[in-house]
């Protein structure tokens, strides 16, 4: 095989995937009260929800740079290899741009891949990537071609539990998020064109579970059985039981895979939050 797979930290992605030799993830940059962190280097998931929590301030991510997708691609293709490269929604970051950048400096057969998405929605793409450079002979190219085939097969629902950290960062206004969190109003999310946008909302946590569920099935006409399935959460434990008691009751799919939320969504969503993607 001579094909290296990248993403960036916007890509939440099971550990049995980042455990590929295959893949290298580059990562984000977090800003936390005026310090700088290496996204799913210099500290956990579990260790960025505690920070999260304890923060006086609202953490900050910028994009990977120039220089780090550079680096990994002049070091990929001086060893021979072809790269894909999947990044979070152009929409939504500067990342796609600077992969793109680095791309055209650096001599060698490079696919960058905007995902249009983030988190969950992205990692399907990732997760797709590596189920066909072990199972069929295809070269990047034609990876890369079948990964825009399925851009139609694509989806992502998430609920953050709070709405603080959407106010807080600007995504939503500061009176919606009053009355929101006043009346225990937990809106569902899904992305459409590369953006983040608010589809459904639910009353309470009890029925968020139930209600993913409920739309991962009807994006798919209430069937999944050749579909990928991964399920997400962030610190709460409780909540994604729940999820995961309503999938493996209702849904019967190809597989399902379990991942957390990352530092570069919980950090506008907040640590404790559910979703839920599918793909082809």
């Amino acid at each position: 095989m001579n094909i290296k797979v990248l993403c960036d930290s916007m890509c939440d992605i099971p550990e049995e995937i980042k455990e590929k030799d295959y893949l290298e993830i580059i990562p984000l940059t977090i800003n936390i009260d005026g310090k700088e962190y290496k996204d799913g280097v210099d500290f956990t998931k579990e260790e960025f929800y505690h920070i999260l929590k304890t923060s006086e301030n609202l953490p900050k991510t910028s994009q990977a740079t120039y220089m780090q997708f550079k680096e990994s691609f002049e070091k990929y293709v001086s060893e021979g290899y072809d790269v894909i490269c999947f990044t979070g929604s152009s929409k939504a970051s500067g990342t796609y741009q600077s992969a793109t950048m680095a791309k055209n400096d650096v001599d060698g057969n490079i696919y960058i891949f905007d995902t249009l998405f983030l988190s969950l929605g992205s990692g399907q793409y990732v997760i797709k990537a590596c189920e066909l450079i072990e199972e069929t002979d295809l070269s990047a190219k034609e990876i890369v071609d079948k990964l825009e085939e399925i851009r139609g097969s694509v989806n992502l629902f998430f609920v953050p539990f709070t709405l603080d950290y959407l106010k807080e960062s600007g995504r939503l206004p500061s009176v919606v998020s009053f009355v929101g969190n006043m009346l225990n109003i937990k809106p569902i999310c899904t992305m459409e064109d590369g953006k983040s946008k608010i589809v459904s909302k639910v009353r309470g946590t009890k029925q968020v579970a139930s209600k993913l569920v409920d739309m991962i099935l009807e994006a798919n006409d209430n069937d999944l059985e050749s579909k990928i399935i991964t399920i997400g959460y962030g610190s709460n434990e409780s909540d994604f039981e729940k999820l995961k008691e309503e999938v493996a009751k209702r849904v019967k799919a190809k597989k399902v895979f379990i991942t957390r939320g990352g530092s570069c969504i919980c950090s506008h969503t907040g640590p404790e939050i559910l979703a839920i993607s599918s793909s082809s």
